[in-house]
């Protein structure tokens, strides 16, 4: 029995063919994501983050193989964000220094060592957040040398905005949505000459955002190493947000399978939909009101400008469901099912998660998507208790009791 609610929208506009259409290729380069995963290698503390087989949720699901990407852990930051926001200011940073008469390469490590320091600290890069993309960008910007400042809105807990804060950045609380944080973000760095650093674009910015992106992709770089070429998934459910984590996931895979890649499934919350919502209409579209949700770090209510035609040509379905799929999916993957290693999975994290176990409890949806018996699916886990009190509160143990039965 199904008491999730959700909605389930097929793409009539998906394309079929071996690499993504002409008018996607601005959406990231094969050359920029490999530029991106040899410096974040190199990054002190980086190692692959696990990718988890969990036979008994598959079982219970009634598919094959279900493979749960676990970010976690990625660099003490608790999200998959890590990867993306901090590269971003490392690329911002290099520019700078490049235009200031520094001689190229620059490495990280030189600014990590303090060697430009006189010039970084008069850099400030600026932000809006749920929690994880502003504490990736504060860490990056403590990490390199260089000043944040990171704007929150109403509904983004207090928790976060101490994490986001503990890495020495400036957090300015906004009245309104996430929307309203991103548009003040904006207003602020134009008036003061700092740089923005967001996974979301709009007209007159968008490299950083295919930086941030690019930085996203090393997840499934790793993904690639650690599956044997004669087995890759036969379907992905991902997060939605504004897209840009859900593009770095589409264009790697279709790279790497051409037109037998997995069937791309888009997870977002029924209150900020915006990814469906333009499915629909053909079109982008801006969905307005509060966008109000637990899964906080996909209460988005636009789509990346840079992410959308990739999402429009490679996405094969468009799902949003109801806040509690996602809470039984964190508890599902806290108590471990039939033996599966118990997971810490946040309330965003779970999303794409608890979207294939929706589907999977409807009979004729799961028929209608394929997944059965021979299915090999994988989910993408993009963060843990990054509220550590209100993961809690959800679960009824803390992070640290479901790590310790691990």
């Amino acid at each position: 029995m199904n008491n999730n609610r959700y909605s389930l929208y097929e793409n009539t506009t998906v394309s079929h063919g071996d690499a993504p259409p002409a008018e996607c290729a601005s959406a990231l380069s094969r050359q920029e994501c490999v530029t991106a995963l040899a410096e974040i290698q190199s990054w002190p503390g980086y190692s692959p983050t696990p990718l988890h087989a969990l036979p008994g949720m598959a079982r219970a699901a009634g598919i094959g193989e279900l493979l749960y990407k676990d970010e976690s852990g990625r660099f003490g930051l608790g999200s998959f964000k890590a990867l993306g926001g901090a590269y971003a200011v490392y690329r911002y940073l290099v520019r700078e220094l490049i235009a200031r008469g520094v001689d190229a390469p620059v490495s990280a490590a030189e600014l990590m060592a303090g060697k430009h320091a006189s010039v970084l600290s008069t850099l400030t890069v600026v932000g809006a957040t749920d929690g994880n993309h502003g504490r990736a960008v504060a860490w990056g910007a403590q990490m390199f040398g260089c000043a944040c400042v990171i704007f929150i809105h109403t509904t983004v807990s207090s928790a976060r905005e101490a994490a986001i804060a503990s890495y020495g950045a400036t957090v300015v609380r906004v009245d309104g949505n996430y929307d309203d944080s991103v548009e003040r973000a904006r207003v602020d760095a134009r008036a003061h000459g700092w740089q923005v650093v967001s996974d979301t674009s709009y007209p007159g910015y968008e490299e950083v955002p295919r930086e941030v992106m690019s930085g996203y992709t090393v997840m499934v770089d790793e993904i690639l190493g650690a599956l044997p070429d004669a087995r890759p998934p036969t379907h992905v459910f991902v997060q939605g947000g504004v897209g840009g984590l859900a593009a770095a996931v589409c264009a790697p895979l279709w790279w790497k399978y051409g037109a037998s890649r997995p069937r791309l499934i888009i997870v977002e919350p029924e209150n900020a939909a915006c990814l469906y919502a333009s499915a629909v209409a053909g079109r982008q579209v801006h969905i307005e009101g509060s966008l109000e949700t637990v899964m906080a770090g996909l209460s988005c209510g636009e789509p990346s400008l840079v992410a959308w035609p990739l999402l429009r040509a490679g996405t094969h379905f468009f799902m949003h469901l109801d806040d509690d799929a996602a809470l039984v999916a964190m508890r599902r993957l806290a108590a471990g099912e039939a033996g599966d290693v118990p997971i810490v999975g946040g309330e965003s994290g779970v999303a794409g998660l608890a979207g294939l176990l929706a589907v999977c409890g409807d009979s004729e949806a799961a028929r209608r998507l394929g997944l059965d018996e021979h299915a090999r699916v994988l989910v993408f886990g993009t963060e843990g208790d990054t509220d550590a009190e209100l993961y809690t509160r959800i679960v009824g143990e803390s992070g640290d009791q479901v790590r310790g039965r691990q």
